[in-house]
């Protein structure tokens, strides 16, 4: 078998990434859901951008994961490399 591009992720490890990527969490706009969204500001380096992120599946598949990684405007070696543990998935070095 041929090796993932994107190794899967819990809604956690998201969550730890968007953190460090500078994301910050939206307060919800809604009483109930498994749904949440962070924000990134804008700055003269990069326009705003914002992530959902799903909070109600086990992992997310590859697909899901290419889309966050496209909605936060980082690559995919930025976004896994944000924490140790999701650097380690794709190989990176701490």
């Amino acid at each position: 078998m041929g090796r993932r591009g994107h190794p899967p992720l819990t809604p956690t490890e998201v969550r730890g990434i968007l953190i460090a990527l500078g994301f910050v969490k939206l307060p919800s706009r809604q009483t109930s859901g498994s749904h949440e969204q962070y924000e990134r500001a804008a700055s003269e380096e990069h326009p705003r951008r914002l992530v959902t992120l799903d909070t109600g599946p086990r992992e997310f598949w590859e697909a899901i994961i290419k889309s966050m990684i496209r909605q936060s405007g980082f690559s995919r070696e930025q976004f896994y490399g944000a924490t140790k543990a999701t650097a380690r998935k794709i190989g990176l070095r701490s």
